[in-house]
Order: C-alpha cells, then structure tokens, then sequence
C-alpha cells in the first residue's frame, strides 16, 4: 500500500464524514463549513495521489481502479447531498450521475478488449468544476454574486459532464463497434 493508494482509501474513508456534516442538524450553521473543509481535504488528496503516483513510479491496478471510483464517490455523495439541502436539482445530479455509468460502462467494455480508455482534459475540466461548483453551493454565502457563481458553476460543470461524455463516446467508438 504505497502512498498514493493511501491518499486513495483516505478519501474513501473522509465521505461518510462529509455527508454527517453536511447532512446532520447538529451543528447550528457550522455543519457546512466542516463539510466544505473535508470536502476540499478530500479533493486535494485526488490531486495529490495522481501526480504522486506518476511523479514516482508508484501506478498501481489498485490505484487505477480505486482513484476514479473515490471520485465519483466523493463527488456524487456530494451531489447528492445538495440535492438534500435543496441546493441543487435532481435533474442535474441525474445527469452527472448517468454520465460516470456510461463512461464506467464505456471503460469496461473497452478493457474486456484490452484497451484503456485514459482520462481525457474534457474530463479533468469536468472534474474540476464539478468540485469548485460543490464547494462554492455548499458555502453558500449571502454575499451578493456568490449565488450567481453558483448557478454559473451548475451550468458549466452540466456542460463539461455533456461535452466530455460526448468526447469519450466519439473518442473510442470503435470499443462498441467490436462488441457486434
């Protein structure tokens, strides 16, 4: 269990601890704040374990499988946390959600024909304003603007999820066409 596989299970571990803070009513107003700390904790550790890992020779198939997998967790139980709050509508998260089992599906498909899909930047981008867009709703502060960037955050990051599936599909269509 190298490094980076640690910074992996790591992220695992902080969601549960994420969704208690953001979802619980114990925390007179604090709760979200706790939440957006381990929410940036846990983003940073996505950073942090990739660049490890290729910087020192450290990839690993567990790292490969573990990595995206804690990212959609992290990012959907957020999601769907905002969806709780009522921060965000579920349409969207149906959207965001729909897309990760399609590019799952898309990357166990082309891996039954030994081919590995790599992330592409449409999807990093995605990533990255899927995160900033949490970070920036759970926040939520009564700061003129601050609302707005929020609502321009949704709609970026619902742009990217559409751009970067349309990408991926585009990109290896060739995978589908070897399953006839």
């Amino acid at each position: 269990m190298n490094l980076p596989n640690k910074l992996t299970v790591m992220r695992v571990i902080l969601i549960p601890f994420f969704v208690f803070f953001m979802l619980a009513p114990y925390f007179e107003g604090y709760g979200n704040y706790i939440a957006v700390a381990i929410f940036i904790l846990a983003s940073l550790t996505d950073f942090l374990d990739g660049k490890i890992a290729r910087k020192y020779n450290l990839v690993t198939n567990f790292g490969k499988f573990m990595d995206p997998l804690a990212d959609k967790l992290l990012v959907c139980s957020a999601l769907i946390c905002l969806i709780e709050t009522g921060q965000l509508a579920a349409w969207i998260v149906i959207v965001i959600i729909a897309r990760e089992f399609i590019i799952s599906g898309f990357r166990l498909v082309a891996s039954d024909n030994g081919v590995v899909i790599a992330a592409s930047y449409w999807g990093k981008f995605k990533t990255v304003f899927q995160m900033l867009m949490v970070i920036v709703l759970i926040l939520n502060l009564p700061i003129g603007g601050f609302q707005v960037l929020g609502t321009v955050l949704t709609y970026i990051a619902l742009i990217l999820t559409v751009v970067s599936l349309v990408d991926y599909i585009a990109k290896n269509k060739d995978v589908l066409k070897e399953q006839k």
